[in-house]
């Protein structure tokens, strides 16, 4: 037995102008002091103006967001008394504003015990309305949970389904001036939980058209967005593609790529989408070399040849890089910037971590320690999975 979730989603320009139709008394706005800055909280009390709805703001979400602020936040929901949550920014400001839900809701849960088996209880004393600010990561329609502990420097693979949003807005002029830096990132991202969600051990028939039409997306679309952010065409796809991703790997879950981004992550704080889209082709090539895998389909499915699920890897792996390489994202940790000292220095940190996360399990081929230290090397070197 299985489950499919999803908020409902309003999707489109002038998507923003939907909050007019929101009753309630206090929303609570979680976001970031750069969005805050940048006037996006205006936006948002602007088109609730009408509603008469109070509204506070919490707006120190940092990147990989901290066990902390998810604690800090909720303690200042406990004075607000919010009955709606708007979590506006991208991945990290969603996952922050999904954990201090839980936690406003429920005073005493430990966030780092978050899980999919526990009735949590939600919607007591609130609803969660997400407005995705990045076309990436899809948190606006999962129920995933990612937090960093910044102590062990780790980050944390949550979830539970009540944290879905219910409500997710999807306004391409939000994302317009979104930098081609974050826009490439971001948009790998989406392919990486599209190719992952496809290809895990949970992928199912709900999920998997929606996980190949994101793929499809991702490759038309974000070269255009990369090289013209004004093109609110291609913006508005990378947008949907993100968050159809989002509903396709969020109910099948994604795969090894993920459990090493989450790791690099955690200890290197690389941005998670350049994390996860550097580790991708080479987990593609690693669970390749077993039965059980799906990238004949992807491949037929983008044109590629596939005579055979080993050459339909390769062209796939190809493809993948070759996008990589036209938005400019590095292809190995090493031009990412990561010194061979501190790679040294911190990979038996990244196995561990790396083979305790979560999502790692989810793969149609699971490394054990010697493998997994070999994926690391190949990455930082960009040498080929051959094992």
């Amino acid at each position: 037995m299985w489950f499919f979730s999803s908020p409902r989603i309003v999707f489109g320009e002038g998507a923003l102008a939907s909050l007019e139709t929101l009753e309630g008394r206090c929303a609570c706005i979680v976001t970031d002091n750069n969005l805050a800055r940048l006037g996006f909280v205006d936006r948002v009390r602007g088109a609730l103006a009408s509603t008469g709805i109070e509204i506070a703001v919490i707006d120190n979400v940092e990147p990989d967001p901290s066990l902390e602020t998810v604690k800090s936040g909720a303690e200042r929901m406990l004075e607000i008394k919010p009955d709606l949550i708007i979590a506006l920014g991208g991945g990290s400001v969603m996952d922050a504003a999904k954990g201090m839900w839980i936690l406003y809701e429920h005073p005493d849960y430990d966030p780092e015990a978050i899980n999919p088996i526990d009735k949590i209880s939600l919607r007591v004393k609130a609803r969660l309305i997400a407005i995705p600010t990045t076309a990436g990561t899809g948190s606006e329609t999962t129920w995933a949970i990612v937090l960093t502990n910044h102590a062990e420097q780790r980050k944390l693979g949550l979830g539970n389904r009540e944290a879905i949003p219910d409500i997710a807005i999807l306004d391409p002029e939000i994302i317009r001036d979104l930098p081609a830096r974050i826009t490439a990132e971001t948009g790998l991202d989406a392919l990486t939980h599209a190719i992952e969600g496809f290809t895990s051990i949970y992928a199912n028939d709900f999920c998997d058209g929606l996980c190949l039409q994101a793929t499809r997306l991702v490759f038309d679309y974000l070269p255009r967005c990369y090289h013209d952010g004004h093109d609110m065409d291609a913006r508005a796809h990378m947008q949907n593609a993100a968050s159809i991703a989002g509903l396709g790997f969020g109910n099948s879950m994604a795969a090894l790529a993920h459990g090493m981004g989450h790791a690099l992550g955690g200890a290197l704080h690389v941005p998670h989408g350049r994390a996860v889209s550097i580790f991708l082709p080479y987990t593609i090539e690693y669970c390749a070399h077993r039965s059980g895998t799906r990238y004949a389909i992807i491949a037929r499915f983008l044109g590629l040849a596939a005579g055979s699920e080993e050459e339909a890897a390769a062209n796939l792996v190809e493809a993948i890089r070759k996008l990589e390489q036209e938005v400019e994202q590095p292809l190995t940790l090493s031009e990412a910037g990561i010194e061979r000292e501190v790679f040294d220095r911190e990979l038996e940190h990244l196995i561990a971590n790396a083979l305790n996360d979560s999502q790692t399990i989810m793969a149609t081929r699971i490394p054990e320690e010697a493998d997994m230290r070999r994926l690391f090397t190949c990455a930082f070197n960009g040498e080929k999975v051959d094992f």
